[in-house]
């Protein structure tokens, strides 16, 4: 896949990016060597990789889900302009 100006121009107008005429010919070949790499990257065989999530095998650790109130009620309320038993309160705003 080739880019050409128009698309160059096309891009930079979707993006909102104003970009000046004397600069489309150099974003045209760096778009041009970027599609040329993905390219590149779709010829690779990877028939038979397991995906990886990282580079060294590790399993996640894991916690029970428990569902608790944090124990911190207090805490977190303690900086509220106003709070009645461990809840925010905010003026009303609907009719």
């Amino acid at each position: 896949m080739s880019v050409d100006s128009a698309t160059v121009r096309r891009i930079a107008h979707l993006a909102r990016i104003a970009v000046a005429d004397d600069e489309i010919e150099h974003l045209r070949g760096e778009l041009n060597a970027i599609l040329a790499f993905v390219e590149q990257l779709s010829e690779v065989d990877v028939a038979g990789v397991e995906p990886m999530t990282s580079v060294s095998p590790m399993t996640m650790k894991k916690r029970e889900d428990a569902i608790t109130d944090g124990e911190m009620a207090e805490l977190v309320v303690k900086n509220a302009p106003a709070s009645e038993d461990h809840f925010f309160l905010v003026p009303k705003v609907v009719e």
